[in-house]
């Protein structure tokens, strides 16, 4: 059997990323995370770190027991996008990209992945239309 926390390559480019998807379950589920996070080939050790943390909210889900490891799913619309996917890890980090040029000397950056979320699968908040 696979391990579940090993990293997986994403080439984007010229741009070289290793990722992996982490959760954090609790007892009480408003204390449950899911995190996605990306870090840079070449920038040193360790690399440069992106994390997208998913936390459940009024309006989003994270996987705990009842839905597919690894599933955020915005309530209003229900869509969902599975994090242990290579194509839905690839449209988060192109999400996210301008947050990390925001900061461009920080080595670990760590932000809410709704926003991000929305900017993929479109609808409230976000830019795209479909998935």
């Amino acid at each position: 059997m696979r391990s579940a926390r090993r990293f997986r390559r994403l080439v984007v480019g010229e741009a070289v990323w290793y990722w992996t998807v982490r959760q954090r379950v609790r007892p009480v589920y408003a204390d449950c995370r899911l995190k996605i996070s990306f870090v840079a080939e070449g920038t040193g050790s360790p690399g440069r770190r992106l994390t997208l943390v998913f936390a459940p909210s009024a309006d989003g889900v994270v996987s705990n027991t009842y839905v597919e490891s690894g599933t955020v799913t915005r309530l209003p619309d229900r869509s969902h996008l599975n994090l242990h996917e290579p194509g839905t890890a690839r449209r988060l980090l192109d999400a996210a990209a301008p947050t990390l040029e925001r900061w461009p000397s920080k080595r670990h950056v760590e932000v809410d992945g709704w926003p991000c979320f929305a900017r993929v699968v479109g609808g409230p908040g976000g830019g795209a239309s479909g998935r």
